[in-house]
């Protein structure tokens, strides 16, 4: 038998870039209004607890209220000054998302930065509201339909900026036009990668729209997480 040298960085440099970047940044938010999608756990929930100790109001549009009003209890508890709150939002259903946006738009002035974070991964075959696959339908679709009507509030508050959060699975997926909400076959790996090349082809071709509008776009591979046991479990909705 012969002995194989592997490099060390053959190995560490892929889980390095897996792992995603770490912010050095200390900007100050005041004045600014975020909105985060998913925002009751995970990386949603770090995001608003950053953003809120630099000064920003943030508003957790969370599936499940009671577990969004959780979440923002522990923000405020790690953080006392934090101006965060919970709004109902299902991006499962339509009828919420225009529900959301129409109150959204009634009460609040201002939307600087759009976080476009909740969605599902490698979940069993189901359909949302709608009738659309549950990956492209949440991860995808919800978030397009979201934008859309907020966009409007975003250039009007210019300068703004749409994050949209992806992964570096988009590399391994392909939009199946001939059957978009896998009706034929389902593979739930498939199906989310599909709907992370969804999202970074809306933010290209969304950026490009909104070129000179001063209201900017950014698709983010967030990184991996080992603190959640949901990680381990493919079969789990983990980004919710």
């Amino acid at each position: 038998w012969s002995l194989h040298v592997v490099p060390v960085s053959a190995w560490v440099l892929p889980q390095k870039y897996a792992a995603g970047g770490v912010c050095t940044s200390t900007a100050r938010l005041d004045g600014k209004t975020v909105l985060i999608t998913g925002a009751n756990t995970g990386i949603g929930k770090e995001t608003a607890l950053d953003l809120a100790v630099r000064g920003a109001r943030v508003i957790m549009a969370c599936r499940d209220v009671e577990k969004g009003e959780e979440a923002a209890a522990s923000i405020r508890a790690a953080y006392s000054k934090a101006d965060v709150e919970v709004r109902e939002l299902d991006l499962a259903d339509t009828c919420s998302i225009r529900a959301f946006a129409q109150k959204f738009l009634r009460e609040v002035n201002h939307l600087h930065i759009l976080i476009n974070n909740a969605g599902v991964m490698m979940c069993p075959y189901t359909k949302t509201v709608d009738g659309f696959e549950m990956h492209i339908g949440v991860n995808h679709l919800g978030h397009f339909l979201l934008t859309s009507l907020l966009i409007g509030l975003l250039k009007r508050s210019a300068p703004a900026r749409i994050v949209v959060v992806s992964s570096l699975a988009h590399n391994f997926g392909w939009i199946r036009f001939h059957d978009l909400h896998s009706q034929g076959s389902y593979n739930s790996g498939l199906a989310y990668c599909q709907s992370k090349l969804a999202n970074v082809l809306f933010t290209r071709e969304l950026a490009r729209r909104l070129k000179g509008t001063q209201t900017h776009t950014d698709t983010q591979h967030m990184g991996e997480r080992t603190d959640d046991p949901h990680c381990s479990n493919k079969t789990q909705q983990v980004e919710d």
